[in-house]
């Protein structure tokens, strides 16, 4: 034998083989799934860096509800958003989430406070990390290691009781989990077993069940700021391309003022938490024919991805033209400079220890930064000041044995000064290059995405998510790809998601076609055919010549897949008389894949169809069906024995193997 020894051999699998031809039935009864009637729909927008929820009364859809006022809040920093933050107690029991979990943990003496573990801007380690499973661990801000999905959980069960309990002040009786459809928004770019464990997450939490699990969707960021920009009025969004003047602003004006001004007609709104969505096709929308494309942009905190999208009249459906790409890119990217210009001005190993050491003022400094964060602009001339906590200055002094004046003094960063006032004091410049690394990325991500073939004739970009309310991402992405097509944000564009995510939970049907991000298939044996197939795959069984670990393609990745679509394919078992007889599922992020020992081909389930006990009079090639259907983010796949009609189910599963 060789020494690449095949798992068909080794596990002794008898084996399925394709009946030919193999070929595909399109189920049309796919769309009379009994619909269940939900009251509310509630979206949550899960994000790296904060989080919010909104919902809709299933019997007024055109009303979206954003949460109500969180206590707490930042200074030079408005948001309805609350921090995605969260503490437990030293017996690591849940204790609060958001604003109250960061001033909580920031209140507490350092002696107590390194017993507590806090965590922040967590949700990223389910992009990053590789092989995410249901043990996954995270870290605290102490270094302890808690289950991410614990923490998941814990963060999803906070927003339904909050959710709930709001739900029920207003209605005045007690809202039951059952009347609520939810909804959770995940990056486009996430690969499938994060997309996964937030749905295992929701379940801990509560939310919805394996066995009812229609009562949660997970949604696509960017499709769901998609679904809200099609609803957009001229007077909710700032057109960046127009030369002629927005709301009477010229084009000059516009990024610094249209945004102010567009803020205080928010601020005054803000009192009624409701906005009204007209059902209507907004007026940027009836300039779109069919067929015509646009990219949505959603650069939030951790993440960056985009999409691009066409529109199917008459109904004005989605459909995705080019998978969903995109990367880290978010404005976390900002803050690490951050970080990397003051390890370079106190160096690394005082940062690494008061971080350690202080946690709470290191928050503290983070917040700082982060108010002034919002400042930036591309024509600002006055520097921006940053306020250093007490902590900090104090520390550095028992460190090193010098003051921080003298460190900033000896440090050769130009545009960072101290000021008398105990603060940092940054230049505009100095500011600005903190942005340049992120914001460089995501121009040179999205001219990658302009310059493939299924991406010509772009009408429009929307820029959405909290990242794009930086003047500075505007002016980069405007002067980069004006010229090609009109950049739009939508005014309240860090709820953008929020409203979208509440609207598609209202009406799932909107989006389509998605693309497959992944190839899917099944092992199967083939007949062997000399000087086709490697030596090595060769196994005779009964006489007869197999080429095993063959991949039978059901869908490739990039494939277009209309939601709800199924996909079929007929096998036979190997050996006639076989009567257990299994099916393992294979997946890969390569298009053309022969045989499932390939590298990065994964097994994601398993169909074990035991025919034992069925009447024995079955025709001598036994046909064996097998579906998968592609849902919204789940993918579900079945075995039939046509003969006696036994069927066995099963839901493709990236977490447990």
């Amino acid at each position: 034998t060789s020494a690449y020894s095949s798992p068909a051999k080794s596990l002794g699998d008898p084996g399925i083989t394709p009946l030919s031809p193999s070929h595909i039935v399109k189920d049309s009864d796919a769309d009379n799934a009994v619909e269940q009637l939900f009251l509310v729909v509630v979206a949550i927008d899960f994000g790296t860096t904060s989080s919010g929820y909104a919902y809709s009364f299933t019997k007024e859809p055109e009303c979206i509800h954003v949460m109500r006022r969180w206590e707490g809040g930042d200074p030079g920093v408005s948001n309805q958003k609350t921090p995605t933050t969260i503490l437990l107690t030293p017996e690591r029991r849940f204790h609060s989430f958001g604003y109250a979990a960061r001033d909580f943990y920031h209140d507490l003496d350092p002696t107590e406070s390194k017993h507590w573990l806090y965590f922040e801007k967590f949700k990223m380690k389910l992009h990053t990390t590789g092989n995410l499973t249901m043990e996954t661990d995270l870290i605290a801000a102490n270094g302890k290691k808690v289950k991410a999905l614990d923490i998941f959980a814990y963060a999803l069960q906070f927003f339904k009781e909050q959710a709930l309990k709001e739900l029920s002040d207003q209605g005045g009786s007690d809202f039951e989990n059952t009347e609520v459809r939810w909804v959770i928004t995940v990056p486009a770019i996430w690969k499938q077993p994060a997309k996964q464990f937030m749905r295992q997450a929701a379940y801990k939490a509560g939310m919805a069940s394996p066995e009812n699990p229609e009562q949660l969707i997970i949604a696509l960021e960017p499709e769901a700021a998609s679904i809200y920009c099609r609803k957009l009025r001229l007077h909710q969004m700032i057109d960046l391309s127009s030369r002629a003047p927005v709301n009477g602003y010229s084009p000059s004006d516009t990024i610094g003022t249209g945004f102010t001004q567009a803020k205080e007609h928010v601020r005054r709104n803000r009192q009624s938490r409701t906005f009204m969505v007209e059902n209507v096709i907004g007026e940027i929308w009836s300039e779109l024919e069919e067929g015509d494309r646009y990219i949505v942009v959603d650069s939030g905190g951790g993440t960056v991805d985009m999409t691009v999208h066409q529109i199917r009249l008459p109904e004005g459906h989605l459909k995705e033209l080019y998978k969903a790409t995109g990367g880290p890119y978010g404005s976390l990217g900002v803050d690490y400079e951050f970080e990397k210009l003051l390890c370079k001005i106190f160096g690394e190993d005082f940062i690494e220890q008061f971080k350690i050491k202080r946690p709470a003022a290191w928050v503290d400094l983070m917040i700082a930064f982060e108010s002034r964060k919002r400042a930036a602009a591309p024509d600002r001339t006055n520097p921006l000041n940053i306020t250093l906590p007490f902590s900090f200055i104090d520390y550095y002094k028992k460190f090193r044995g010098h003051s921080v004046e003298h460190a900033l003094r000896k440090s050769n960063v130009d545009f960072v000064k101290w000021s008398s006032q105990g603060m940092l004091r940054m230049s505009p410049d100095a500011m600005n290059a903190l942005f340049k690394p992120t914001i460089d990325q995501i121009v040179q991500h999205l001219s990658d995405v302009f310059d493939k073939p299924e991406v010509t004739n772009v009408k429009f970009l929307f820029l959405v998510g909290g990242f794009a309310e930086s003047p500075l991402l505007q002016q980069a992405v405007q002067s980069a790809f004006g010229s090609r097509c009109r950049v739009i944000i939508p005014q309240d564009v860090g709820l953008t998601i929020l409203k979208g995510a509440v609207l598609f939970g209202l009406d799932p049907a909107v989006i389509k076609v998605r693309r497959s991000p992944l190839t899917y298939g099944v092992g199967v044996l083939n007949r062997f055919v000399e000087g086709k197939h490697p030596p090595e795959k060769l196994l005779i069984k009964d006489g007869t010549r197999w080429c095993t670990d063959v991949f039978d393609k059901f869908i490739s990745a990039d494939q277009s897949v209309a939601l709800g679509e199924t996909v079929t394919r007929s096998y036979t078992p190997a050996k006639p008389s076989q009567l257990v007889i299994v099916i393992n599922i294979y997946s890969s992020e390569q298009d053309n894949v022969s045989f499932i020992t390939e590298s990065g081909v994964k097994k994601c389930g398993t169909l074990r169809l035991d025919l034992t006990g069925t009447d024995a009079s079955v025709p001598n090639r036994r046909e064996i069906k097998t579906l998968m259907q592609f849902g919204d983010t789940e993918i579900k796949a079945m075995a039939i024995d046509v003969a006696t009609s036994k069927s066995v189910k099963v839901g493709i599963d990236f977490l447990n193997y």
